[in-house]
């Protein structure tokens, strides 16, 4: 067997302990495998507890998590991290076999940097967000937007993120968008981040379809929040983003009503519904910043 390299990877869940099984079995299955699988569960399940331990071998542990968000999950498992370099992943995922040793090979002598790569859906690729299957590998540094990191999917420097703020806590259970601050934060820095086709995940259709619009509505509010944050920190920039997002979103209604598609169908769907919310909400709470 190959040793493991010095690597940790990082996993927030809130107790999904069977789409779990499904991740920690894949990444013990990784040939070579990581030092160290950090699970972050802000659940407190006993069940997810006992499944991780059966783990203990591949180098899983319980990394107890007060609170809720993923943002404060992903933060507190890079903290806790015993290595620089850190992989992160959804509890709903699976990895591929080369998932741990391309994420090293791509990092190992240039960690400065973000990776980022494929996501795959598993089963109906309609009803699975944050995927990508983009063949050709690509280099984002110094375009300054969201929307090109996939968080289920990423490697990165530990000290870089945290020195760059990790991602914002204040990104509640509520809105999910997180992950487009973050990228945005970062490339607007003046920080690396690529995209590597050959790092590679399966990200699993689980959801109903009433799931599946909650799930819609909470990005659309949480593109909401973080327009607010920007432009109350004197980003007018982004104005061309909620230009674009309340653009795709008119499309989207008009194709809708003219076809019939459901709602869950469209993520666009949601931006008019719930996008002003999250805005607001945004608003008061970067007011009480400055």
């Amino acid at each position: 067997m190959v040793d493991p390299v010095p690597v940790s990877v990082v996993i927030p869940t809130l107790g999904r302990v069977e789409q779990l099984r499904s991740c920690l079995a894949s990444l013990a299955a990784c040939e070579p495998r990581a030092a160290e699988i950090l699970v972050v569960d802000q659940s407190g399940d006993p069940a997810l507890a006992a499944l991780v331990e059966s783990y203990a071998t591949a180098g899983a542990r319980v990394v107890p998590c007060a609170g809720r968000g993923v943002s404060k999950g992903r933060n507190v498992g890079i903290r806790e991290a015993a290595h620089e370099i850190v992989f992160v992943t959804d509890d709903d995922c699976a990895v591929e076999p080369d998932w741990v040793g391309t994420g090293w090979r791509l990092m190992e002598n240039d960690p400065d940097k973000i990776v980022t790569g494929r996501v795959l859906p598993v089963g109906e690729a309609s009803a699975v967000l944050d995927t990508v299957d983009d063949p050709v590998a690509r280099d984002y540094t110094g375009e300054a937007r969201g929307g090109l990191l996939f968080p289920n999917n990423m490697v990165l420097s530990r000290t870089l993120v945290l020195a760059e703020g990790g991602f914002d806590e204040r990104f509640g259970p509520e809105e999910a968008a997180e992950d487009n601050d973050f990228c945005y934060r970062w490339l607007r820095a003046g920080r690396r981040l690529a995209y590597d086709p050959a790092l590679t995940v399966h990200h699993r259709d689980w959801r109903s379809p009433e799931e599946l619009e909650r799930l819609y509505a909470r990005y659309a509010r949480g593109e909401g929040f973080l327009y607010a944050k920007h432009l109350r920190q004197g980003d007018f920039g982004v104005l061309r983003f909620l230009a674009r997002d309340i653009f795709w979103a008119l499309r989207s209604l008009a194709s809708a009503l003219v076809k019939r598609r459901p709602r869950w169908t469209d993520p666009r769907r949601a931006t008019l519904r719930s996008l002003p919310g999250g805005f607001v909400h945004g608003w008061r709470v970067y007011r009480r910043e400055r």
